[in-house]
């Protein structure tokens, strides 16, 4: 269906499950992973696969934002999109304006959560594979 691959970054494992599945069963090749160290990992053994990244600002050890910085150094066009439980409007405003493409607030609805991955996988030039 979709040729993109998404790389979803999120501390509570059953979101990351539950959101691959939702994903995959609409035809979007998805990667998950549960800490910011391993996103970034993710990203930079694989420089070419995500064409999008599902990044929780709120994790142990690294935020999301920290993170974030990460990933676009490794690769400046890659499209983040922000999402939090415990968001604010001030954690909003941070993550635009460090580059992030969009902030969510979860529970993510799942058809929004579609329309903003393939934006945010169009501006960062497809699937890259």
């Amino acid at each position: 269906m979709d040729d993109f691959h998404i790389l979803i970054a999120d501390d509570e494992e059953e979101l990351v499950q539950t959101l691959l599945e939702r994903l995959q069963i609409r035809g979007i090749k998805a990667t998950g992973v549960t800490s910011g160290k391993a996103a970034i990992e993710a990203v930079r053994n694989n420089v070419d696969a995500f064409a999008a990244v599902l990044l929780d600002v709120k994790m142990p050890r690294m935020s999301g934002i920290s993170v974030m910085r990460e990933i676009k150094k490794i690769k400046p066009a890659l499209e983040v999109i922000l999402i939090t439980g415990h968001g604010s409007v001030k954690d909003a405003e941070e993550g635009i304006s460090e580059g992030a493409f969009d902030y969510l607030m979860k529970p993510v609805d799942i058809n929004r959560l579609l329309t903003i991955l393939k934006s945010a996988a169009q501006k960062s030039g497809g699937s890259g594979e």
